[in-house]
């Protein structure tokens, strides 16, 4: 098979014109190849180059290439729920603030006078895309701003001194609206770095790994307790134990899967899926989502229950939505690729932190190592 032209923008957007195009294509082949690369070996012991993970512009995908199914995993954070003491404290706490959104979908809620939901809108849009498209083009930006969050926006609302603010007045961590994702971990360049990473074999003390738990605790390619990364980590380690070769699957990004509303009940037996509508991406890739009943319904979204209980949070919903990825695997049993033997050594200021926290030591995430930054095209 052929290597791919260019990489498509996320979702299949059509936000950006051919030039802008070959902008976000070369972008995404830089952070892939700086991926492949890994860290400069003098640094760790645990981590290196990932030859098993390649850029499918560089090079062709073999003919026995098949698309693995989709990685998934629920969009709201786990994190969240080991560490409260019940699902009210759980759901009010990742609405008050994005920050705790930290499984790549991020929220926020729209109420009216009588503080009755009638909104929730999500996005799993990554911060990078935007950041190459108002580079590129800043007026498309502004443009989308007025068409999803709001015709008030101005272009000194996103941008200082020609530089657009990702958190900025309508796009921010507590309120004023949601056009990305701006949770720190929530980056397309996290989820490149954690599949690269995840295609290393390890073999230590004569055992392969391949436990989801034990994979991320010695590779350290994310964080432990999240829905995510472990899961991610160790669906794409499975296809490299296959001797395969591995790619993100093009247009590369974060995608909603589904929504489940099995349990779910409206006030006139409506299907309670319908008032979920896709707004940006592809039918295939879609990147925002709102859950929102119609003007001409007489009830609100805060009238639907789930479970028997009625929707109070947007966190509710999050609890029933997917998030997915896709990778592409191919030459099957030919790689050459050595295991590595090494596990990453724990930061041993983190661990006196964590013992002083009471944290359990499976929620240890720091390491000696420091990934490089890479640097924006």
């Amino acid at each position: 098979m052929a290597t791919l032209d260019l990489f498509n923008p996320p979702g299949n957007l059509s936000d950006l014109d051919e030039g802008g195009r070959r902008r976000w294509h070369h972008w995404l082949s830089c952070r892939i190849d700086e991926a492949i690369l890994g860290p400069s070996p003098h640094r760790v012991s645990h981590d290196g180059s990932r030859p098993q993970f390649y850029n499918a512009t560089r090079t062709p995908t073999g003919d026995d290439a098949k698309q693995a199914p989709p990685v998934t995993w629920t969009a709201f954070p786990r994190r969240l729920r080991t560490r409260t003491n019940s699902d009210q404290e759980r759901w009010e706490l990742a609405d008050s603030n994005r920050k705790h959104q930290d499984e790549y979908c991020e929220w926020i809620v729209t109420r009216n006078s009588k503080n009755e939901i009638t909104k929730v809108t999500f996005t799993c849009e990554g911060p990078e895309y935007w950041e190459v498209l108002a580079d590129y083009n800043p007026a498309k930006v502004l443009e989308l701003y007025q068409t999803y969050v709001s015709p008030d926006v101005i272009e000194s609302d996103l941008f200082v001194d020609g530089v657009y603010a990702k958190v900025n007045k309508w796009n921010n961590f507590t309120n004023g609206g949601v056009m990305h994702l701006i949770q720190p971990n929530n980056t397309l360049v996290a989820e490149i770095e954690l599949t690269a990473a995840a295609t290393i074999r390890r073999v230590v003390d004569g055992r392969e790994l391949t436990g989801a738990d034990e994979l991320i605790e010695c590779s350290a390619y994310g964080v432990a307790d999240r829905n995510s990364d472990p899961h991610i980590g160790a669906s794409v380690n499975e296809l490299a134990r296959d001797l395969a070769d591995i790619t993100l699957t093009d247009p590369v990004g974060l995608y909603f899967d589904d929504l489940a509303t099995d349990g779910w009940k409206t006030p006139d037996d409506s299907d309670p899926k319908s008032y979920w509508t896709y707004l940006r991406g592809d039918a295939d890739h879609p990147v925002r989502a709102v859950y929102e009943v119609p003007t001409e319904k007489k009830f609100k979204v805060s009238d639907i229950t789930i479970g028997g209980l009625p929707i109070r949070t947007g966190a509710q919903i999050a609890d029933f939505i997917t998030i997915k990825l896709t990778a592409t695997a191919c030459r099957f049993g030919r790689s050459t690729a050595q295991p590595r033997t090494e596990c990453r050594v724990k930061d041993q200021a983190a661990i006196s932190e964590e013992a002083v926290s009471g944290l359990s030591s499976s929620r240890m995430i720091a390491t000696v190592s420091s990934r490089r930054t890479p640097s924006s095209i």
